[in-house]
């Protein structure tokens, strides 16, 4: 392989962060955007469904298949092709003149978006060769990953507050132009030495797999268990179980399955996707505490969201590396996560008039934790494997951290508003039709009380929001226990491996032979 000089290093290091920053930012300003774009738009009640999830299906279900085309055909080519379709979607997303071309054009993000994060991981793992560089390196793309999801609101926030809700969407076009132009210029390539064609058996199964369990989990989260949801789950599961018998047998498969036989390898992905069972719902349930709880707006909703976002960012970049050295890759893991269960318990103190400044402790110890956890996690992923399977590899991890997260947010979700209707406590004298919608949820209940009289409003509110709380309490006692559950496995798990994984070249390979051709 070819010396790589730091400054290219560091150079190819800020686009990938740059790369990191973009789709985070766009998918976490979108929820604020909503209702903006509503309003001009007018899509129904199942368009709005499928503007919020047609990025993320695309992306949950090509990235298996986007990080093997980038491991064949070069990531660096695979990454500026995704940049240039990702500036030419976002700008028809901001433009859409209806609700059919806002959804094709978001599905188009997303297929984009499945062709960055693979490709950025990757490219990472090839300059990044010196392992305690890599590490330091995949901890602050982590943290800047993380810090996105925090800015995303108030940035969005601040756009809709002075231009056209198109505006969240059009910020992206000159970022991924610079990116385009940056990475022409400095970006080296990475790819298999021999480039293998691609089994256009497993695609499909791939896709269909992923997307039919993404499908059934969010489904059964929004809607219930309608015959759809384990017609879907069961067509996936069947179709990702084809998928990995198929690549035991095909002679290019997607991915190596023998990677799964690494505890490095396997052990990460494992915890990986369980992490974010335990976190992904605090963004989205904290955004509702405090904009229907509180009564905050969304821009403030959203700063007050920064200091878990700071920091995972802390905790990945500063604190993980010199951890790993000190304490070993399982212990750090676990130490994050045990950080992380501690501060969701804390924030059981929550109540519908609890200070900001109790919270923001809390935040910042859960950040902190997850940013440990989750940098070590995805540092152990990429020295796992060899280089030129870095792409696959990394597509992997993210496709588990999508399925962790949607898991997360359906089970999570499902106990707050369980816990919600159970605990509604409403006034005496309420119109039926405002009791139905105050037991939907808290933003119905908020919307409700707006029609009614004083001193029927007032009562509803109360109950709505403390009824919401306990909810909130609820959700958050199960991610902590699931914090720590995952922190002991994952001191199991990852237990034999080394603080520091010695890299592979694009030559070496898991231990065992070469599978062989499809009978």
């Amino acid at each position: 392989m070819t010396t790589i000089s730091s400054a290219r290093k560091w150079a190819t290091f800020a686009i990938c962060a740059l790369l990191a920053l973009v789709p985070n930012i766009d998918l976490t300003a979108l929820n604020q955007a909503v209702p903006h774009l509503s309003a001009d738009l007018h899509p129904s009640a199942t368009q709005i469904l499928w503007i919020a999830d047609a990025y993320g299906f695309a992306l949950a279900g090509l990235l298996v298949t986007m990080g093997g085309v980038g491991d064949r055909i070069g990531h660096k080519r695979l990454l500026l092709i995704g940049t240039a379709l990702f500036a030419a979607a976002s700008g028809v997303t901001a433009y859409a003149p209806n609700a059919e071309l806002l959804i094709a054009a978001r599905a188009v993000l997303g297929v984009a978006g499945a062709t960055l994060m693979p490709s950025a991981l990757s490219l990472i793992r090839r300059v990044f060769v010196e392992p305690k560089e890599r590490t330091v390196a995949v901890g602050i793309f982590s943290g800047i990953g993380g810090l996105a999801i925090g800015l995303g609101p108030v940035l969005g926030g601040a756009l809709l507050n002075h231009f056209w809700w198109g505006s969240v969407f059009l910020i992206n076009v000159p970022v991924m132009l610079v990116v385009l132009v940056a990475g022409l210029l400095v970006l080296p390539e990475s790819r298999r030495p021999e480039s293998a064609r691609l089994d256009l058996v497993s695609v499909p199964l791939s896709i269909a797999g992923v997307l039919g369990v993404v499908y059934a989990i969010k489904e059964a989260a929004a809607h219930g268990y309608a015959t759809r949801v384990p017609v879907a789950a069961a067509a996936g599961v069947v179709c990702l179980a084809l998928f990995l018998v198929r690549q035991t047998r095909a002679a290019h498969p997607l991915i190596d399955v023998r990677l799964f036989r690494r505890a490095a390898f396997s052990g990460s992905i494992s915890t990986n996707m369980f992490a974010m069972f335990a976190l992904v719902a605090q963004s989205l349930i904290f955004s509702l505490f405090f904009q229907l709880v509180l009564g905050w707006s969304p821009l403030r909703a959203g700063l007050a969201g920064l200091p878990g976002a700071l920091g995972a960012m802390v905790g990945g970049a500063a604190l993980a590396p010199p951890l790993i050295g000190a304490l070993g890759r399982a212990r750090v893991v676990a130490l994050g996560l045990v950080v992380s269960a501690g501060a969701f318990a804390l924030f059981l103190m929550v109540g519908t008039d609890t200070s900001y400044l109790l919270l923001v402790g809390p935040m910042l110890l859960s950040g902190l934790g997850m940013g440990m956890a989750l940098t070590v996690t995805a540092d152990t992923v990429l020295a796992s494997v060899p280089r030129d399977r870095s792409g696959a590899a990394s597509a992997i991890s993210e496709t588990a951290t999508e399925l962790g997260g949607a898991l997360g947010m359906a089970v999570l979700g499902s106990v707050l508003n369980a816990v919600y209707r159970d605990s509604l406590d409403l006034p005496a004298g309420l119109p039926a039709p405002a009791g139905a919608a105050a037991r939907d949820s808290l933003a119905a209940a908020v919307e409700a009380a707006r029609s009614l009289p004083p001193a029927l409003a007032g009562p509803l509110g109360d109950a709505a929001r403390s009824a919401f709380v306990d909810g909130l309490h609820a959700a958050l006692l199960c991610s902590a226990a699931f914090a720590a559950l995952v922190a002991v496995s994952a001191l199991f798990t990852l237990r034999s491996v080394p603080k520091v994984i010695p890299d592979l070249a694009d030559e070496e390979s898991p231990a065992d032979p070469a599978p062989s051709p499809t009978r």
